[in-house]
């Protein structure tokens, strides 16, 4: 018997397989546009704060870890190369690939959350935590205790969003090994790549304006 996978039916609504495909990756992209305007909102709240207490946010920039921030970085940009090495094997129809690659982007996603655990955790030490244990010092501490409210706020969510894309990740890895898809049928793929992407994508944006501020001038 013949362990190739099955191709799926389109549901009764759509004509084709093809047009299914198609919706499906018009879907995820409409739902990554909200999700744009969602962090949008949050930095334009970054922005204002910014242009407002430009040395408080300079001062709390200087406080940030940026080996971590950095190590982080390096780790997401290498699971976005791996996901997307995941969805060329399987437009290939290649199982065993696709299924350790989902795999290395998983535990790739789990290394980073790791890390900023371990990063939250430093911040909680050092009383940098706004409504819990914040204290300091400095005579910027009210634009300091904003931007780590902003900081907690975007990563926090970023976070969650990268729990989200670790979870679909491991589910398309559990059925790819089953079988699930083929160079026919990779849709699944396809739409958690998309929005790994995004994910990706997001910290690329975030980390500049969190960990590099305040060290690029004298």
């Amino acid at each position: 018997m013949s362990d190739a996978p099955v191709i799926p039916q389109p549901e009764p609504q759509y004509a084709t397989a093809e047009q299914q495909a198609d919706t499906a990756s018009f879907g995820m992209w409409v739902f990554l546009a909200t999700e744009i305007l969602f962090f949008g909102g949050m930095l334009l709240a970054y922005t204002w704060l910014r242009a407002t207490y430009p040395e408080g946010v300079a001062e709390a920039g200087r406080h940030t870890r940026i080996v971590i921030g950095s190590v982080n970085t390096l780790v997401l940009l290498t699971s976005s190369f791996t996901m997307g090495w995941a969805v060329h094997a399987a437009e290939h129809g290649r199982r065993k690939a696709l299924t350790r690659l989902l795999a290395v982007t998983a535990l790739l996603g789990l290394l980073f959350l790791g890390l900023k655990g371990y990063e939250y955790h430093k911040e909680w030490t050092e009383h940098l935590v706004p409504g819990l244990n914040f204290h300091e010092d400095s005579v910027h501490a009210q634009a300091i205790e904003l931007f780590y409210f902003l900081y907690f706020l975007l990563t926090g969510i970023h976070g969650i969003h990268v729990t989200i894309g670790i979870g679909l990740i491991g589910v398309m890895a559990m059925r790819a090994r089953r079988g699930a898809f083929s160079s026919r049928y990779y849709t699944p793929v396809e739409v958690t790549g998309l929005y790994w992407h995004f994910v990706d994508i997001v910290w690329i944006f975030l980390y500049p304006l969190i960990y590099l501020v305040g060290r690029s001038g004298p």
